[in-house]
């Protein structure tokens, strides 16, 4: 079965450390969250497209979970309860125009600036260890492990369903590790959950896909 098309793509920026640092920040005191429209999800095999003007556009692996059931007011203690699984998510980012805006609405929310993978069952146990590797051009760039998040899934999943519900398809995608950096046309870009899914996507000028 098709799974649904999320109504939104929740995000949390600056949730590992030492990639607050390399954009030259710090954690926030509690979760920073933003959306990207669910009109910028393409799956593996699909090209990202960079727009033209935008200045540096950035990947930014992340070890993603989609959302199983309607979830409001949820509990710490109840958060896997909700969640259908992990899958790779790249939050395509263009980065001068994040620098540039107060909101970051129109550098994460161009078509296609949402490669999304397939979803892998994970138990609470086993989610602290899974592995994001992210690499270019056969080239690793970023590696971490879930466990190295500042704000976990469930303190993630209770801080959001006090704010909005979240409904079935949903994807949450909770921050970037250290290593991001630019993608340009004609590259090839992996986010890995090692053992669970590869998402691969080449990348392409706008004006060029299709040519």
């Amino acid at each position: 079965m098709t799974p649904p098309l999320p109504t939104k793509i929740v995000c949390v920026g600056k949730n590992f450390s030492a990639h607050a640092a390399e954009l030259g920040g710090s954690v926030p005191s509690e979760p920073l969250i933003f959306l990207k429209p669910p009109s910028s999800i393409i799956s593996s095999g699909e090209p990202i497209v960079v727009p033209k003007g935008v200045g540096r556009v950035d990947y930014e692996g992340e070890i993603a979970v989609r959302i199983g059931t309607r979830a409001r007011h949820v509990s710490e203690a109840e958060a896997w309860s909700v969640i259908e699984g992990v899958l790779p998510l790249n939050d395509v980012t263009a980065r001068d125009l994040q620098a540039k805006d107060d909101q970051w609405s129109r550098a994460k929310g161009f078509d296609t600036f949402c490669p999304i993978g397939t979803v892998s069952s994970v138990s609470p146990d086993d989610f602290p260890g899974v592995t994001l590797v992210t690499r270019v051009n056969g080239e690793e760039r970023q590696r971490a492990q879930a466990s190295e998040m500042v704000f976990s899934i469930p303190v993630l999943i209770a801080y959001i369903t006090r704010i909005m519900t979240l409904e079935p398809g949903d994807i949450v995608s909770p921050g970037t590790p250290e290593g991001v950096g630019p993608l340009s046309p004609g590259d090839e870009v992996e986010v890995e959950l090692e053992g669970l899914d590869i998402l691969r996507n080449p990348v392409e000028g706008e004006g060029d896909v299709g040519s």
